[in-house]
């Protein structure tokens, strides 16, 4: 099965725990993102630029609405996904547990899902 970790924290985060903090994170996350490759979890995983490089599409009466950077409501920003795939959501929790952002931020584990021809979504395998 697969899991998306979806890695959350504060923009504040960044700021607060200065430059030699943020370097030993980013280098335990290539550790940890070794680590799962070398269990031959890993699918693919992505670190995002910050939300100020972000640009988010609503559709508001059927036309586009186009804004740059984060939601004006919130500062937290989606930092960087892995998707791994194991045998259930125990095991997801399990790694998910020891991402390096756990730490500092969130990790949402959120299973994958397929479409299918009658209309629903089903979870991946």
């Amino acid at each position: 099965m697969r899991y998306m970790l979806l890695f959350h924290y504060t923009e504040e985060t960044d700021e607060s725990l200065g430059a030699e903090t943020m370097a030993a994170g980013r280098n335990a996350f290539d550790a940890y993102a070794a680590t799962l490759e070398q269990a031959g979890i890993l699918v693919s995983g992505q670190v995002l630029q910050p939300s100020a490089a972000s640009t988010t599409l609503t559709l508001a009466g059927g036309e586009p609405r186009i804004q740059d950077g984060p939601f004006a409501d919130t500062k937290e920003q989606l930092g960087g996904v892995m998707i791994i795939d194991v045998p259930d959501l125990d095991a997801a929790l399990e790694w998910a547990r020891q991402a390096p952002p756990a730490s500092w931020g969130t990790v949402e584990v959120r299973p994958g899902a397929v479409h299918t021809e009658a209309g629903a979504w089903v979870p991946s395998s």
